[in-house]
């Protein structure tokens, strides 16, 4: 068991198309991955988690290694993501999460004012507080066998803008934590990092160049940064701001390898106005999946000619959701796979 704890020997890598197209590298065919492809649509997932606390899931490495696996022994998936949530980061400050059935996370004390910013840890030991997602990341790095990368990932710090100062206040605090999260990690074994900012469409363009694109761009730097210090190896960055269309531009410029998109963008769109900077991913409407298998094919392949086969990782432009048929899964994966060899012929 020691080994499989331990940040080091990890098995070696045999399927890497997803981080060389992550760094704008030649694949033979389009990678592809799900958001939220560890989840509810699948009934072995359901099954796992029946009449289990969420929270108590996410603080067990085995079944945080277990729900990540789930999706990879039924779909040729090209990147596993690290089963969590982005709400271990407001706990780790201290405050009180709860998943309600039916409803979802939930704040009972939410922050509402700048006073409440005394209720949070002025500074959080993260090792202590994360080191459960760290050892699940330790243990999948070692249980995926090298099939594909390992992808770990956190959300954007966001609050309220009544109170410009001391958002910013948090703002810098939360940054500061989230990126010590990331480093750790990497150190853990995460071959990749995705940053979700899920409500950048609640912005318009003033307000996310005020409270949210100074703070992703610094998460990147000083990850990016630290690994350099620390002689670690760099890893693909991805930045996905759902409903961001609008900050596309700022987004290819803000120090992360890959621009994750939605469906309200069209692709050619999205390649010319980040100039080929960076690697794109996403973009299909998870909705899409309802549609008969033949169709999904359809949709791909419209999607792959329009995005081209380089610098292009293939994923919904959200999550699954719970209601979706796994055999649908299964042709919109095959459906990238065939069509991006074709393309790339």
């Amino acid at each position: 068991m020691d080994n499989i704890i331990c940040p080091k020997d990890f098995p070696e890598l045999k399927n890497d198309l997803f981080l060389r197209a992550a760094r704008g590298e030649e694949t033979e065919q389009v990678p592809v991955w799900c958001m939220r492809q560890a989840g509810r649509y699948l009934p072995e997932f359901r099954e796992f988690r029946a009449g289990k606390d969420f929270f108590d899931t996410c603080r067990s490495p085995e079944a945080c290694c277990e729900l990540t696996l789930q999706p990879l022994r039924r779909f040729p998936f090209d990147a596993a993501i690290i089963f969590s949530d982005i709400l271990v980061v407001p706990q780790a400050l201290g405050m009180d999460v709860q998943m309600v059935p039916g409803k979802g996370p939930s704040f009972p004390e939410p922050l509402k004012g700048p006073d409440d910013l005394q209720r949070l840890r002025p500074k959080v030991d993260v090792p202590a507080e994360l080191g459960y997602v760290f050892r699940a990341i330790t243990l999948t790095r070692h249980k995926l066998e090298g099939k594909v990368p390992l992808i770990g990932f956190t959300g954007a710090p966001r609050w309220l803008y009544s109170h410009p100062e001391a958002s910013h206040q948090l703002l810098r605090q939360l940054t500061s934590v989230i990126v010590e999260y990331l480093l750790g990690q990497v150190a853990a074994g995460a071959q990749a990092l995705q940053v979700f900012e899920s409500h950048a469409g609640i912005l318009g363009p003033v307000q996310f160049k005020e409270f949210c694109l100074p703070y992703l761009r610094d998460i990147a730097r000083r990850v990016k940064d630290q690994l350099k210090k620390s002689g670690q190896e760099s890893v693909p960055m991805i930045v996905f701001a759902k409903d961001g269309h609008y900050a596309l531009e700022d987004l290819a410029q803000s120090h992360y390898e890959v621009v994750g998109l939605d469906w309200t963008i069209d692709p050619r769109s999205a390649r010319e106005r980040t100039g080929g900077k960076v690697a794109l991913q996403g973009n299909m409407d998870p909705c899409a999946l309802y549609a008969p298998k033949e169709r999904i094919a359809e949709i791909v392949k419209k999607m792959l000619d329009g995005f081209g086969p380089r610098g292009y990782i293939a994923n919904l432009g959200h999550g699954l959701y719970p209601d979706m048929d796994p055999e649908h899964v299964g042709a919109f994966v095959e459906a990238v796979h065939t069509h991006s060899r074709q393309l790339l012929k």
